[in-house]
């Protein structure tokens, strides 16, 4: 009896996440198309093949499921920096986070188009992260700059600055794909090589700002 019931809550807690991961992955979808005000229960609902009320099962209001989806894209884009120091190397850091920038762009543009929307109508449903959490993060990461450049590793930055000069240089790709389309005239989209060209190109900017050497 005991085996069976573990089994059965097992079940269930992969069924619940498995749903939640839909319903997380829908709503970035319809939140990035129409909105907040235009986005309902029920076009999340469809995109994720589930019920409607399973949207309140597991996350009760639209609000709340708008606020997961804007956690759920922060952590993402937090956490691909990774765990840095002064101790390791700049030019390698920040290559490697600016190729994943480039690759949350071009993978999840949804995601950065959410966000982009949340912070056009003036944060106000993550304002209090914004300037708490977010704010230590940026915090934590320019010190680490001034650390390099004490050491005489980088030429000496405004490190909060840096950083959000690479999300608008990363993020561009996603919130303006529609502009590099038109601009650079691709028909069916941006390409791979695209993405490539322009990572290249961040990166380029981004090391030379630092006095770093490039690869070009």
């Amino acid at each position: 009896m005991a085996q069976a019931a573990t089994a059965d809550a097992s079940a269930q807690g992969r069924i619940r996440l498995e749903n939640t991961e839909k319903i997380l992955q829908a709503a970035e979808k319809v939140f990035a198309e129409h909105g907040f005000r235009g986005a309902t229960t029920a076009a999340i609902a469809a995109e994720a093949g589930l019920p409607k009320a399973n949207i309140h099962y597991y996350f009760g209001t639209k609000a709340k499921l708008y606020r997961a989806v804007l956690d759920d894209i922060l952590a993402l884009w937090l956490s691909s920096f990774g765990d840095i120091s002064a101790a390791d190397d700049p030019k390698e850091t920040l290559t490697r986070y600016i190729q994943a920038k480039m690759r949350l762009s071009k993978e999840r543009p949804d995601a950065s188009k959410v966000f982009a929307n949340e912070l056009i109508r003036g944060a106000p449903r993550i304002h209090e992260h914004l300037s708490t959490d977010l704010k230590d993060w940026v915090e934590e990461k320019a010190a680490i700059f001034d650390g390099w450049a004490q050491e005489g590793k980088i030429t000496p930055v405004d490190g909060r600055r840096l950083l959000f000069h690479i999300w608008a240089m990363t993020q561009t790709w996603a919130d303006f794909g529609a502009q590099w389309t038109a601009v650079l005239g691709r028909k069916n989209g941006l390409t791979d090589a695209d993405f490539d060209v322009a990572t290249t190109a961040v990166i380029t900017t981004v090391l030379r700002t630092c006095g770093l050497e490039t690869d070009q």
